[in-house]
């Protein structure tokens, strides 16, 4: 029969209980925390205290296995804890390092673009797993390993001043109606003749409009007649910018703030239409000139980012001047056309996942035709789309990649399903995507694209 009968807890309780030992130190070992090794009274399962005698032996048993199971319960909880809180502490460890690695890199970059002759070997192959937000550091990077600045530091300032001049010359020429050009060009007229002679009065001098400058001539050398040939290419851009990350307030919605980013990017892509007759504007395009824009329009340096939309045209430019084979219809079928670039992609996946080909190419018949053209030219983050610029088939290795990286979904989907996952490509982490492309073999087989 027990009787009063005290139960004495391991010394080891204490350590086992998330902020058992910190809990303890602010009580000052008052309050309702026990130290280690004290004597606790049994509570009987009637909600007496132990003063209460057991009127039978067995009666005691019973609560003695009782108590016993009910500490055993405890103690596993508490181990659990335990684990959790060694868990926790593991991420918190896998976190940290992972801020020092960024810090490291951050310091790292800032070194290399600091140098008097900036190495562009050594910064691409820091950027090739990823650059670190803040500090203006990606928009100095794209800058520099597009070519829009030359690894000289002591030419930066010159290279941007007259390139933007450039570029506010040619918006101009081209991008300006015939009347406000003519009216601009009459006062500067106006204004010198006013200078020359300013004492001279007489009356006012009527313009002559010849047959070319005529707003309803059709002549093909009319000013007004290559005007409005592009005013159907204006209207698609002004709907692709529409349809641009709807999902960011700083492309989409009707605020000022917005307008004036389409705006932007509305001349630069209508200038390059008509600067590149051969090719004009193609849909897609405005994905591949947003991240541009966007970091350039972000850079912490006012100067810089007050000059956005020179500096997005001239790196846009040097950017298309790599993938423009994909976007010119003449060249599909070409060696160097998007059809070709296809086929590679597809001996790409079938020389590192065969199952995962045979089930796209047989199975739910997913041709690289219906998806990957959206991911060559638009669906990838602007430094994957940089890469096809420095390493060749990188670019091909990323997009075969992000296959393997949903591999599980497409080989349990249908031609809806996976159409749908491959449009529309889930988040990612970028530097687990470059990695399993730098991972992947080189393509071996013969395969052509089957139309």
């Amino acid at each position: 029969m027990l009787k009063g009968k005290k139960l004495k807890l391991p010394d080891r309780l204490g350590s086992l209980v998330v902020g058992f030992d910190d809990k303890d130190e602010d009580s000052g070992g008052s309050g309702s925390v026990f130290e280690s090794g004290e004597e606790l009274e049994i509570i009987q399962p009637n909600g007496f205290g132990s003063g209460r005698e057991s009127e039978t032996d067995d009666d005691g048993e019973i609560e003695e296995d009782a108590m016993v199971k009910r500490k055993v319960k405890v103690d596993g909880e508490l181990e659990q804890k335990g684990r959790q809180r060694h868990e926790k502490d593991g991420s918190g460890h896998v976190l940290v390092m992972k801020i020092i690695q960024t810090d490291e890199k951050r310091s790292d970059i800032e070194y290399e673009i600091s140098q008097k002759e900036v190495n562009l070997e050594k910064l691409q192959r820091i950027a090739s797993t990823g650059l670190p937000d803040g500090g203006g550091l990606r928009a100095t990077v794209w800058k520099l390993l597009l070519g829009y600045l030359p690894p000289s530091r002591d030419l930066w300032e010159k290279e941007l001043t007259g390139n933007r001049q450039k570029y506010s010359k040619l918006k101009e020429e081209l991008l300006l109606t015939p009347s406000e050009l003519a009216r601009i060009k009459e006062e500067a007229l106006h204004s010198t003749e006013h200078n020359a002679d300013s004492d001279t009065d007489g009356p006012l001098t009527r313009q002559k409009i010849s047959h070319e400058d005529h707003p309803l001539s059709l002549g093909k050398s009319s000013v007004w007649h290559q005007y409005f040939e592009h005013t159907e290419i204006a209207e698609q851009i002004d709907r692709d910018l529409q349809r641009t990350h709807p999902e960011m307030k700083f492309f989409s919605g009707e605020s000022s703030f917005s307008r004036k980013h389409r705006e932007a990017m509305r001349n630069i892509l209508l200038l390059f239409s008509k600067l590149n007759p051969a090719i004009r504007y193609v849909q897609g395009m405005n994905e591949v000139l947003a991240p541009l824009y966007y970091i350039f329009s972000t850079d912490i340096d006012e100067q810089n980012a007050s000059n956005a939309e020179a500096d997005s045209f001239s790196c846009f430019v040097r950017l298309m001047s790599d993938s423009v084979d994909h976007f010119c219809q003449q060249l599909d079928n070409s060696s160097v056309g998007i059809l070709s670039t296809l086929s590679r992609l597809a001996e790409l996946l079938k020389a590192n996942d065969e199952e995962l080909w045979r089930h796209l190419e047989f199975t739910s018949k997913v041709k690289p035709q219906y998806y990957a053209f959206r991911s060559l030219s638009v669906q990838l983050p602007l430094l994957i789309v940089l890469l096809l610029s420095f390493l060749g088939d990188m670019l091909l290795r990323v997009c075969c990649a992000m296959l393997l990286c949903v591999k599980s979904r497409l080989l349990s989907g249908d031609f809806a399903a996976n159409l749908k996952l491959l449009q529309h490509y889930p988040d990612i982490n970028t530097e687990h995507l470059l990695q399993v492309a730098r991972d992947l073999s080189p393509d071996t087989s013969s395969y052509r694209l089957s139309l």
